[in-house]
């Protein structure tokens, strides 16, 4: 899609005969590079036609922008909502059974059987319980076949020191449970450091960047030195 380039030059006192360069229909990312800033949003909407998210990275106000809306920490980068909108960034579990439950109890106390009330209170909870335990019994599950994995690999004699290896066993279940709630942990920890640079490269769909890019307010005096400063640490 061409972009009508005339009103732009138009309002920016320009010339108008296709003359001047960076011109705002073969080169707009340059021409934004040099002129974002005296464009007010209804103009700069139109450039969301002839660039992409990725292409506008280039533009320093633009990641500035990027970078002061993902610390603003809005709701639909957060790793509860991320994670449903870009499954496939997120290397952890889909649902864990406590959060699902609680869905399943907010469900029944928002959604079901609207306008009445009747039943309601003990089904939220019963349904949450219930979402629990199949998540809990999941776990156990997973927990029984390592475990069943490895006595197959090894069986001991039977001596008088079995009641020492039950111990023994029971005890590196706990240290797994452990290891996987600070894997957990870790995955989150990346994953949302995955979403964050991806929003700021430009690399996430299903989100609206003209919100961001466009918005001025986003704007600071000492935002160039943030850009470097996260920069530079992402190159390290």
């Amino acid at each position: 899609m061409a972009l009508e380039a005339i009103p732009i030059l138009t309002y920016l006192g320009l010339e108008k005969d296709g003359s001047y360069s960076p011109s705002p229909s073969t080169q707009p990312v340059d021409f934004l590079t040099k002129h974002i800033n005296h464009l007010p949003p209804h103009l700069l909407l139109k450039f969301s036609a002839v660039t992409s998210p990725k292409e506008r990275t280039a533009i320093h106000v633009i990641r500035n922008r990027r970078l002061k809306y993902v610390d603003t920490q809005p709701d639909e980068l957060s790793f509860t909502s991320a994670r449903y909108t870009w499954p496939t960034v997120w290397p952890g579990r889909e649902r864990r059974g406590v959060e699902e439950g609680h869905d399943e109890e907010q469900w029944a106390q928002s959604r079901f059987m609207e306008g009445t009330t009747k039943h309601v209170k003990k089904l939220g909870p019963l349904l949450r319980d219930y979402e629990e335990e199949r998540e809990a019994e999941r776990v156990r599950n997973i927990r029984r076949a390592q475990l069943a994995a490895e006595e197959h690999q090894f069986i001991p004699e039977e001596d008088e020191d079995s009641d020492e290896d039950e111990d023994s066993v029971q005890d590196e279940a706990v240290e797994l449970g452990a290891s996987e709630e600070e894997n957990e942990a870790d995955n989150q920890t990346e994953f949302e450091r995955r979403i964050r640079e991806r929003f700021i490269y430009g690399l996430l769909d299903k989100i609206d960047y003209d919100k961001v890019d466009w918005d001025e307010s986003l704007d600071a005096d000492n935002d160039r030195d943030a850009e470097e400063r996260w920069f530079d640490d992402e190159d390290d």
